[in-house]
C-alpha cells in the first residue's frame, strides 16, 4: 500500500490511526459482539478476529485493510476500513473507499471527522490514487456532517444500493480528490 514509505501511525489533534495488533483482538471481538443495530448492522454474524492473521502483520495490503482509531493517549475508539474501488481497468482509475465504525462513547467528539480526514491524507501520501470516497445512509445525518467537515464533497444518492435491516436503503456518496 505504501509507495512513498510514509508509515503508520498518523496523528492529528484528537486521534491517531495505527495498524491493528494482536493486542487488539479481544477488543475488536468485543466491539463486534456489541455492534447490534445502527447503520453498520447488516444482520450477518461477525467472525472473531483471527489471531493467526494478526500474528502475520498488519491487516492491510495493496487492496485494503483495517486500522485502529485511537485517542492520542492510546485509547482505541473504533476502526476504519479501506478498500479498492475500481472505475476502469487501468490501476490509475482505482479509488479508495473508506468505512468507519466508532463506539457510542466516541461519537460526537470530532474523532470520526479527524480520522476520515487523516485516512484520506495518508492514502494520498502513500498511494497514487486520485480519489477517496465514502458512502453513508441518507438518514445518517451525523456521518454526512462528519464527512463534509473532513473535506469530502457530497456527490449524490445511490438509490436502493444497500440491503440492511430487512430492506434496501439509499446511500449518500461523498469523495475527496487529490486536488481538493
Amino acid at each position: 500500500m505504501s509507495e512513498t514509505g510514509r508509515t503508520l501511525p498518523v496523528a492529528g489533534k484528537l486521534v491517531r490511526l495505527r495498524d491493528v495488533t494482536p493486542d487488539d483482538a479481544e477488543l475488536i471481538d468485543r466491539w463486534n459482539r456489541e455492534a447490534v443495530g445502527g447503520f453498520n448492522d447488516f444482520g450477518l454474524p461477525r467472525e472473531p478476529m483471527s489471531r493467526e492473521v494478526l500474528a502475520r502483520g498488519p491487516l492491510r495490503n495493496e487492496r485494503g485493510g483495517r486500522l485502529i482509531v485511537e485517542t492520542l493517549d492510546g485509547r482505541p475508539v473504533g476502526t476504519i476500513d479501506v478498500r479498492i474501488s475500481q472505475y476502469g481497468p487501468p490501476p490509475w482509475s482505482n479509488a479508495w473507499q473508506i468505512g468507519i465504525e466508532l463506539g457510542g462513547e466516541a461519537r460526537g467528539r470530532g474523532y470520526g471527522t479527524e480520522a476520515q480526514r487523516l485516512v484520506a491524507e495518508w492514502l494520498f501520501a502513500t498511494t497514487s490514487a486520485n480519489r477517496v470516497e465514502a458512502a453513508t445512509d441518507v438518514d445518517n445525518v451525523a456521518e454526512q456532517r462528519s464527512l463534509e467537515k473532513a473535506g469530502y464533497r457530497r456527490e449524490g444518492v445511490l438509490r436502493g444500493s444497500q440491503f440492511r435491516a430487512g430492506g434496501y436503503h439509499d446511500l449518500v456518496f461523498y469523495a475527496r480528490l487529490r486536488s481538493d
